[in-house]
């Protein structure tokens, strides 16, 4: 399983360089991936407007797709527990109640624009399956560089 973790995390940090700079916020690329291993929906940080974060972009790309509850989601950054955007609903609650019961991550979220960000153990909280590729991290976090992280 890891090889195939391995590969769509490569997918999602092709997206995440995709993404427009911003000094506001991280470059993140997102990859839902149904349970035959085919991808369902994918998205980036800013790719339709300039709140709108990956995971985000990919989720509502499938609306209530019932494949969901059996798919994966695959992120280069840890989903938000909470937005600097208040009138955007956090990714962890996007995830949740689209039913995806398993969430790969290269790297946590740091403190930079939101403090005390608690996706992973959010979705820990509720049943989701994280898990974290910190190999991967580096590569994940290159196009964020910027950012002074």
């Amino acid at each position: 399983m890891t090889r195939t973790h391995r590969f769509w995390m490569h997918h999602a940090i092709g997206l995440a360089r995709l993404c427009p700079p911003s000094a506001t916020a991280f470059s993140v690329g997102a990859v839902v991936v149904g349970p035959d291993n085919v991808e369902l929906a994918h998205g980036f940080s800013r790719e339709t407007d300039e709140k709108v974060h990956a995971e985000e972009s990919a989720l509502d790309k499938l609306g209530d797709d019932p494949r969901l509850a059996h798919a994966t989601l695959y992120s280069t950054l840890e989903p938000c527990s909470q937005r600097a955007s208040l009138d955007r609903r956090p990714c962890t609650e996007r995830i949740l109640a689209a039913g995806i019961p398993r969430v790969v991550i290269a790297w946590r979220e740091p403190g930079t624009f939101v403090e005390n960000c608690v996706g992973v153990e959010r979705l820990r909280e509720h049943g989701i399956e994280v898990i974290e590729l910190a190999d991967l991290a580096e590569e994940a976090m290159s196009m964020n560089r910027h950012l002074r992280l």
